[in-house]
């Protein structure tokens, strides 16, 4: 069995990159499993917080256990943001081939703070993206810049998929627009741009301004970003 997990930070292209490992004929896909462990260990509030603890397990060891369940498919893409993994027990990474997921901090932030007000560095994932990284990457670890993914998706798709000995499949780079059956229930608050979506491609919001008050907090998110690009698969 092959597990695919793919760490990123928020209002980035993780959900597109689900949906491209979806379309494959040998790959299961996981969303965000959790989601509710991080919401109810920190008691962060986020759009649609009860419908998620609802609908998911608190329980990291229950997610861990169902997560690695015996399964028909050979590969099982796992989606997580990074600053959910960051308040469980991380052993589970070494049984994974980690897929770190960047985007320029300014992006990104522009983007997360039209969702939440004023996100923190734990919110954006990138400095634990950083650590992670360091622990793993003498093993199986990847990087990916979801700018460079944009620049050339099939070049970048195949080399992942090279690293991970899978066979690269031309279905990767489209699939059909709206509510997937494997989207967590917290797709209407965050999903809307990639559910208009049918393959990989740049969103006219990806130019939106910094808001001035977060700027300290993306000139620290660089010094992690512009650390782990240097790492990053070329288009």
């Amino acid at each position: 069995m092959t597990y695919l997990h793919l760490i990123s930070g928020p209002r980035n292209i993780s959900t597109a990159l689900m949906y491209s490992f979806a379309q494959r004929s040998d790959t299961d896909v996981v969303d965000e499993p959790f989601y509710a462990c991080y919401l109810s260990k920190t008691q962060a509030q986020h759009p649609g917080t009860d419908d998620v603890l609802n609908s998911q397990s608190s329980d990291e060891e229950i997610v861990k256990q169902e997560l690695f369940r015996s399964r028909v498919k050979p590969v099982l893409f796992i989606k997580n943001m990074a600053h959910h993994i960051e308040i469980v027990n991380d052993n589970f990474l070494s049984q994974c081939i980690n897929i770190f997921l960047i985007r320029d901090p300014k992006q990104l932030i522009a983007s997360y703070a039209q969702v939440i007000d004023n996100p923190s560095m734990r919110d954006i994932g990138i400095e634990y993206e950083y650590e992670l990284f360091q622990k793993t990457s003498n093993k199986n670890s990847i990087v990916v810049d979801s700018g460079l993914l944009l620049q050339n998706p099939e070049s970048v798709l195949r080399q992942i998929c090279e690293k991970t000995r899978l066979k690269f499949e031309e279905e990767m780079l489209r699939w059909k627009a709206g509510h997937k059956a494997y989207d967590g229930i917290w797709a209407p608050h965050w999903y809307a741009n990639v559910h208009r979506s049918t393959g990989f491609e740049k969103q006219a919001t990806s130019d939106r301004p910094l808001p001035k008050k977060l700027e300290p907090l993306y000139e620290t998110a660089s010094i992690y970003y512009n650390k782990l690009l240097q790492h990053a698969l070329k288009p």
